[in-house]
């Protein structure tokens, strides 16, 4: 249980920094990487991946709504099928980058078990 918190910490903390600098998709390929040397299960992984690119996600998708007064974000929700609703549009940025963490976690925990078949962890 530990290694699952401090999969969520280090994928919550690297993935957070990495966006300042890199583009999006630099946190699949950090969190695949982590999960590639601390996921313990599959499930673990993804769940980490999960809250740890989706909750900096929310936080800055959620910053820049208020910061904007939710202008750009009604906009942008009016565009998609959101009824100009800009939380919601917060809310599923959230989720896809949640899904992009938890989706590359999972991915590095395969391919560690599909190159390192021996190499398993035990369950924590």
């Amino acid at each position: 249980m530990r290694s699952s918190w401090m999969l969520f910490f280090a994928t919550l903390l690297l993935t957070a920094l990495a966006q300042l600098f890199l583009p999006w998709w630099s946190a699949a390929v950090i969190a695949g990487a982590l999960a590639f040397v601390l996921a313990r299960t599959g499930g673990r992984a993804f769940l980490a991946g999960f809250l740890g690119v989706g909750l900096p996600w929310l936080l800055l998708a959620g910053w820049l709504h208020l910061r904007a007064d939710g202008r750009l974000s009604h906009q942008v929700a009016e565009l998609l099928p959101l009824g100009g609703h800009g939380w919601l549009l917060v809310l599923v940025t959230a989720i896809i980058g949640g899904l992009v963490g938890g989706l590359a976690e999972l991915t590095g925990y395969w391919l560690r078990q599909a190159l390192l078949p021996n190499a398993t962890h035990q369950a924590a």
